[in-house]
């Protein structure tokens, strides 16, 4: 039986009825079809970490394009090989799979964690536990993963070999931890969460925690990586080092790539025929995440990535301590970075794309800021100025 969408069109109503629609993007800058202009800090939530048509990924593209789209991994990948060499150099990683998303890159790590106790002969070891308020993508084992029942409901049975633990509470995770444990995940700055980067030391106890009990240790860096903290991965700057790491987003400048990373000893178990992606790591995607690398890789690129994330978060607590009944604080790292609010961080999201910024929202009731990796500060402070605009044109809380 067919029945029309309420919203006249064929697509499910999961993502609601957005009306805004763009029609060109060049580096911070959206325009819809009447030209309208819009400063994008949310780039499609941390994935064209080198803005919009970015030239070096259109000319890798276009190269690409030319040759050969996809083979399947039946048959050798050169740019999928170079792209993963490239991840290994630059990681504590020795292996990397390959696939399209951020979720299934978490879900190839939950898989590696779980064989790799199986192989060793101990079945006993295949359940994760993870901290509340994260969010690991959107199949079954990633939502069952954070149990936010915004997102299980309706879909997960059980508990699907998942725990979790309140963020920060060492208490409780020890507690948690039985001899059934495979694995903790975690990502090491929560994005959905409301920009939490995990604390040094809170990090430093579950490392601890994982080598005493020999529990494998998984960092979802699927929004955190790839740059976006002013480090290729946010853990280079923690001073823990994982067993496992998801990346996506920003490793394909806009084009769907994931990868899972992993210690030789930990990936050993996935023989072949173990896992398989159809479309992961295919030479169209790497040939971009190649490109991205150069970029990333390049003299001084991370430490310009500093430099504007330290430009953007000053302004940002500037703002508020300029306005204090309507903002709270500023918390994230390089230029992944949140502003939480006392006023209703939707409303303010809103108003903020009427004056034309783009930025997302995040846990806590707060704005979510990600821009371009090479965001200019001219670029930060047009920023700033529209939200110093908006906000004066609220009342004051009391």
């Amino acid at each position: 039986m067919n029945s029309a969408s309420p919203h006249g069109s064929a697509l499910m109503d999961n993502y609601g009825s957005p009306t805004l629609e763009f029609e060109t993007g060049r580096g911070s800058e959206l325009f819809t079809a009447d030209g309208t202009r819009y400063l994008d800090f949310a780039m499609g939530i941390a994935v064209n970490c080198l803005g919009h048509s970015n030239p070096k990924l259109i000319d890798a593209l276009n190269q690409q394009a030319q040759t050969v789209w996809h083979t399947s991994n039946l048959y050798r990948i050169k740019q999928a090989e170079k792209l993963g060499q490239r991840l290994v150099d630059n990681t504590f990683a020795d292996k990397v799979f390959f696939c399209n998303s951020g979720a299934e890159a978490v879900e190839a790590g939950y898989k590696v964690i779980r064989r790799y106790f199986f192989a060793r002969g101990e079945i006993h070891k295949n359940r994760i536990i993870s901290l509340r308020n994260s969010f690991h993508g959107r199949t079954l084992s990633a939502i069952a993963s954070a149990f936010n029942p915004v997102h299980c409901d309706g879909f997960v049975v059980g508990d699907a070999g998942f725990d979790q633990v309140d963020f920060g509470d060492l208490a409780a995770l020890k507690t948690t931890i039985t001899e059934n444990t495979a694995g903790i995940v975690l990502e090491p700055v929560q994005g959905e969460g409301g920009i939490r980067p995990v604390p040094k030391d809170y990090l430093a106890s579950i490392r601890a925690l994982c080598d005493e009990h020999d529990i494998l240790l998984m960092f979802d860096e699927v929004q955190s990586g790839v740059g976006r903290t002013g480090s290729l991965f946010a853990y280079q700057q923690l001073g823990v080092t994982p067993d496992l790491l998801a990346s996506a987003k920003g490793l394909g400048g806009g084009i769907p790539i994931g990868a899972c990373l992993a210690t030789a000893i930990v990936a050993a178990p996935m023989t072949a025929g173990s896992h398989g992606s159809t479309f992961g790591g295919n030479p169209l995607a790497t040939a971009v995440g190649n490109a991205v690398l150069d970029e990333l890789l390049s003299d001084d690129f991370m430490l310009n990535v500093q430099h504007a994330g330290f430009h953007l978060r000053s302004g940002l607590e500037d703002l508020v301590a300029q306005h204090p009944t309507l903002l709270s604080q500023v918390s994230g790292l390089g230029l992944m970075l949140g502003l939480r609010c006392h006023t209703d961080a939707a409303a303010l999201i809103a108003r903020l794309q009427s004056a034309g910024l783009l930025v997302v929202k995040a846990g806590g009731n707060s704005l979510r800021f990600l821009p371009a990796l090479n965001v200019k500060h001219s670029e930060i402070d047009e920023a700033l100025a529209i939200i110093e605009r908006v906000l004066s044109e609220y009342p004051e809380q009391t």
